[in-house]
């Protein structure tokens, strides 16, 4: 179970070409979108970052340029430095936080001053490695942190040194708050996923429907081809569309046609041969009289002969019945042919009917060195045509004997509620899978060349098939190379009944789990 459900989109794309072109391009779609989207979000967040450095860094350069001035113009003796820092730092601290444009944070050896509550954490080590003896601004991302409680905050840390002439440097730090700026990448950010996502189910659909509109005369065409395969050799394509599509049309158009054509010549062709054979085969019946009550008073009078004449009698006496069978198996195929076989059916016992069978070809049994078994299981009562199902059976029983030469024969019966089986399984030559394939066509043998003990024409298989079938049974056949054959003949119990399944196996019991 678990399996099949994994394997069903593997199935549902092996068979719907819709769907392949589907998520073809929602995948093609995706690798672009992917790409597309993150070239630009990347350019946007450089354009933004970049932008709002330059302002922050242009802001802090004017407030260091006038916190240093104010720092060397006033008199060391009225203010020392570390006041002269404190005150101002705390002067840019509240510009800043009058436009909500930075927090400021000095160093000096005395105390922190700048804005309140917030965090030394916030400034960078890296900024610090880096302003490390030198003079001039720095810039780095950071994340604003507080000591009041205040969320956390995206921003941007401009860093410088404020020098006294032959003194010391005090480092003061600008905290430019980005939250506006990463709000606006936010949207940037969720505006490119919703036009990709609409843009990829757009373009889904229409793949889609294209790919309907595309397939629309293909799926016309196999249905077509369905139509034809089926008998409707009269249904024709609508040539519309493109020159392609029309095409196609015309084709399969031009197809059904020349089919029609050349499905009529072989039925008429048929036609000829199966009145032929008819035809020949009754005409044959009335010297084939004259010639088998020839050949009955010479062969009754053969004792009188020389040796050679007397060989030749019982020769001619042989073949003349050889002849009279192939004529009445002839005159048979000829009747299916024509729709005229009769099913004269009544109840009788199939059980006894092929104990009467196996009692016949004793003889020959015994000839052959072949040892029959029979085994019946349950009651064999059946509504048949007991000639056509005695032909069958012996038919059955002579190919087992004969293709099995010295090896044991066994003969099945059985049946159920519904139906009546006869199986019959030799240990012989066998079949291959090509032989079981044709083994029921006409004038078919496995061994054209293999002397046969006894006679026959190609024609028994054939003629016990439209038997079954005239019954409404079925007659199948299983073999294998040099393990034998088994023939399964099953009948309905009532005639007109259709037949669901056979009380015996496709397959002989010793061969069933090879089979399965």
């Amino acid at each position: 179970m678990i399996r099949r459900v994994l394997l069903a989109p593997k199935r549902l794309w092996d068979r719907s070409l819709p769907v392949r072109m589907v998520v073809t391009t929602l995948l093609a779609s995706v690798v672009i979108f992917t790409t597309t989207g993150w070239f630009l979000l990347g350019q946007s967040t450089r354009g933004i970052m970049e932008g709002k450095t330059q302002a922050s860094v242009a802001e802090a350069t004017a407030v260091v340029t006038s916190m240093r001035t104010a720092l060397t113009t006033t008199d060391p003796g009225t203010m020392s430095v570390n006041e002269q820092v404190s005150r101002l730092a705390r002067d840019a601290a509240g510009r800043g936080q009058a436009g909500n444009q930075y927090y400021v944070l000095a160093e000096t050896p005395v105390a922190l001053i700048g804005t309140g509550g917030l965090a030394q954490t916030s400034i960078p080590d890296t900024i610090r490695s880096a302003m490390s003896g030198e003079d001039g601004l720095w810039s780095v991302p950071t994340v604003i942190l507080f000591t009041d409680g205040r969320p956390p905050e995206p921003g941007l840390v401009v860093a410088a040194q404020l020098t006294q002439t032959g003194g010391s440097s005090y480092p003061i730090f600008f905290l430019f708050p980005t939250t506006a700026e990463s709000q606006t990448l936010a949207v940037v950010q969720q505006a490119t996923l919703a036009t990709g996502a609409v843009l990829m189910l757009g373009l889904g659909l229409m793949s889609y429907l294209i790919a309907l509109l595309a397939l629309r005369p293909v799926r016309a065409a196999r249905v077509a081809a369905e139509r034809l395969a089926a008998g409707h050799l009269d249904d024709r394509i609508r040539v519309v569309g493109t020159a392609d599509l029309a095409g196609l049309a015309t084709s399969m158009n031009h197809m059904a046609e020349e089919l029609d054509k050349k499905i009529t010549q072989l039925e008429d062709l048929s036609s000829v041969q199966q009145r032929f054979v008819s035809d020949v085969s009754h005409e044959l019946r009335a010297p084939m009289t004259t010639i088998r009550m020839a050949a009955e008073v010479i062969h009754s009078h053969r004792s009188g002969f020389d040796a050679s004449t007397s060989r030749s009698a019982e020769l001619l006496s042989a073949e003349v019945d050889r002849f009279e069978a192939l004529l009445t198996e002839l005159l048979e195929i000829s009747r299916f042919d024509a729709g005229a076989a009769v099913l004269s059916a009544d109840v009788i016992d199939l059980g006894k009917l092929v104990e009467t069978e196996l009692h016949g070809v004793q003889s020959l049994a015994d000839e052959m060195g072949c040892a029959l078994s029979y085994v019946m299981d349950g009651p064999m009562l059946a509504e048949a045509d007991g000639r056509r199902i005695r032909r069958i059976v012996r038919n059955l029983l002579n190919n087992a004997i004969e293709h099995g030469p010295g090896a044991p024969v066994d003969v099945i019966a059985r049946g159920d509620d519904d139906a009546v089986a006869i199986g019959v399984r030799d240990h012989g030559v066998g079949l291959t899978a090509d032989d079981a394939a044709r083994v029921f066509d006409r004038f078919w043998r496995a061994d054209p060349s293999r002397t046969r003990r006894v006679g026959g024409t190609g024609l028994g298989l054939s003629i016990a098939l439209e038997d079954a079938r005239l019954h409404g049974g079925w007659l199948d056949v299983w073999g294998r190379p040099g393990q034998g054959a088994w023939f399964r003949l099953t009948l309905p119990r009532r005639s007109g009944a259709r037949l669901a399944h056979s009380p015996l196996p496709a397959a002989p019991d010793d061969q069933e789990a090879d089979h399965e």
